[in-house]
């Protein structure tokens, strides 16, 4: 749960600011679009394996 006191002389739009970027800090943002939609496991292992099959295509290009 994110808390942002509100401090004295501050205007709304700073605290809402300061709001936003501890949201994104702590990937609350993140969280919610991953829970948007029901992803069933065979699909995640899919992403998974796509995705460690890039990031090895990557680490090759780099050690050439």
């Amino acid at each position: 749960m994110v808390f942002v006191k509100v401090r004295d002389a501050e205007h709304l739009e700073e605290a809402l600011k300061r709001f936003k970027r501890e949201c994104e800090k702590n990937g609350i943002l993140k969280e919610i679009k991953r829970r948007e939609t029901y992803m069933p496991p065979s699909v995640k292992r899919k992403i998974k394996s796509q995705e460690a099959q890039r990031r090895a295509r990557r680490t090759k290009r780099r050690r050439f």
